[in-house]
């Protein structure tokens, strides 16, 4: 994979990661374990390990769970918006050390940066809006939502980063027009 392409699948990785921590976690794992779409240098090849693949499995279980709980979803949302960012850093540190030029420190603040956007786009605005615009009844399909489009997104930056760019950037721009642009000129 060229360095253009890792970065591209650095940058959907991290904001996947802004969806739900665990999930692009686990799917790198998985397809660094199994297949030979990524390979992980050290230290973030321990992402590979039976240990650390059996916890992200737990905790993808976990979160999946707790998000579709009515009001144990908000509290599980606050817990995660500080958890979100930190593996978007990971996972963008670990596909980008592949490229021997990009600094670890540079790696992990580009992480941090996007998937920390992502949540707050997700947390800030778009969750609070389909929970007020709904009752509270639009937050299932919407994580449920959120966990589908984590996985995609994931599996593209890996497998066709460059067909994830273009759906992430469609992605932002349906939200955006959608939750903030809308509702701001129908008014």
């Amino acid at each position: 994979m060229s360095a253009l392409l890792q970065v591209f699948s650095a940058f959907g990785l991290s904001a996947s990661a802004g969806l739900n921590a665990y999930i692009p976690l686990l799917v790198t794992a998985l397809l660094a374990k199994f297949t030979d779409l990524i390979h992980l240098q050290e230290p973030w090849d321990a992402l590979t390990s039976w240990w650390i693949i059996g916890l992200l499995i737990i905790l993808v279980l976990f979160e999946t769970v707790l998000d579709k709980i009515p009001v144990v979803n908000h509290f599980n949302d606050v817990v995660q918006s500080l958890i979100r960012p930190t593996a978007g850093a990971i996972l963008f540190a670990a596909s980008a050390n592949i490229i021997t030029e990009v600094h670890p420190v540079l790696s992990l603040a580009l992480g941090l940066l996007i998937s920390g956007s992502v949540n707050l786009v997700k947390s800030a605005a778009v969750r609070p809006a389909v929970a007020a615009g709904t009752a509270g009844v639009g937050n299932v399909p919407v994580s449920i939502m959120e966990d589908v489009t984590s996985t995609g997104i994931s599996i593209l930056a890996i497998a066709v980063p460059i067909a994830m760019v273009g759906i992430v950037i469609l992605l932002v721009g349906w939200i955006l027009w959608r939750f903030l642009i809308r509702p701001m000129t129908s008014g």
